[in-house]
């Protein structure tokens, strides 16, 4: 069961922190090119951003699934009250935070500005703060995954 439990783990954390980690990521450049103004290029890249939001959206729904199989397997491994676990959940606790009240928020508001040009100062500014959270995001997640590999103080023999 626990061998079980950590495949699909580590499968959704691949299949769906991935996709929200490119997305989020590609999704500013994008913004701030369709608030640039003006038609062609500009409408095909407001649909693209509108693309990468509804991923970011549509798997932050789906990423529930790798905490709850990750506390399941470490619940199987009798490891939930290790120091690299709780590190772990608090830092999971904190990416989701952030994509939930910050990113996805700041997407939308850059989508709903997208047709309002401004000179680029604005959505400069946003995108570049955007980006700036996103990054933070990823690199929250990167810890995560180095802790889940490195497992310091681990009983269970990394």
């Amino acid at each position: 069961m626990t061998k079980l439990l950590l495949s699909v783990h580590v499968l959704a954390a691949i299949l769906v922190v991935g996709p929200i980690a490119v997305a989020a990521s590609l999704f500013p450049r994008y913004a701030r090119q369709a608030a640039s103004g003006g038609g062609g290029p500009q409408e095909r890249d407001a649909g693209v951003a509108a693309v990468l939001h509804r991923i970011c959206r549509g798997y932050a729904v789906v990423g529930v699934a790798v905490p709850v199989f990750g506390i399941a397997t470490g619940a199987q491994l009798g490891v939930l009250t290790d120091a690299w676990l709780v590190v772990s959940m608090a830092l999971t606790v904190l990416a989701a935070a952030l994509l939930v009240l910050a990113i996805v928020p700041g997407q939308r508001r850059m989508i709903e500005a997208a047709g309002v040009p401004d000179g680029g100062g604005g959505t400069r500014s946003a995108a570049a703060r955007l980006a700036m959270l996103t990054g933070v995001f990823n690199l929250l997640w990167a810890v995560v995954v180095v802790l889940m590999i490195v497992r310091p103080g681990s009983t269970t023999g990394a």
